[in-house]
């Protein structure tokens, strides 16, 4: 159980949590000095997805996981707000906790990965903007990615994300 330490706070819940890395296997999740998952390839301020291709930065890890810049929304306002105003996002956006989100005021189509409190991918679907996604028992974490980066990724239901500090 327990929470994902991230740079500035704890993922799971805790107000101040700022950017990262997240990274997809399906290796055990384990936390420790603000780095989760030890065999976690993903650069700092990234997503890594395993068996994904490169991210639009172009960079990978050596296991082949691409690494794509993370932002991490812990606070009630920065949850509130999301991806509401932007017109894309280059990477993903984790809110926690969260269960469920909308895209009212979205200005483009995302991603949304439901995680569970390990950051296991419960499942995956594609928003259009004015829709609202009901909420996902199990569901401790929402992330949110540009419509198609989680296919690109390899996040699936049963993966489990790694998040590590910048």
């Amino acid at each position: 159980m327990g929470g994902v330490d991230g740079a500035a706070g704890a993922v799971d819940g805790v107000p101040g949590a700022s950017g990262g890395a997240l990274g997809a296997s399906g290796g055990a999740l384990g936390a420790s000095g603000g780095v989760v998952a030890p065999s976690s390839v993903a650069t700092s301020g990234g997503v890594a997805a395993s068996g994904a291709p490169a991210a639009p930065s172009g960079s990978t890890a050596p296991s082949g996981r691409a690494a794509i810049p993370l932002e991490i929304a812990a606070s009630y306002r920065a949850r509130s707000r999301g991806l509401l105003g932007r017109d894309g996002i280059d990477g993903a956006l984790l809110l926690t906790p969260a269960s469920a989100v909308h895209t009212f005021r979205m200005r483009f189509a995302i991603d949304v990965a439901y995680l569970t409190r390990d950051l296991t991918v419960l499942t995956v679907r594609t928003m259009r903007p004015g829709r609202l996604g009901l909420p996902r028992l199990r569901a401790r974490h929402v992330l949110e990615a540009e419509a198609g980066a989680m296919a690109r990724w390899g996040l699936r239901p049963g993966v489990r994300v790694t998040v590590d500090a910048p």
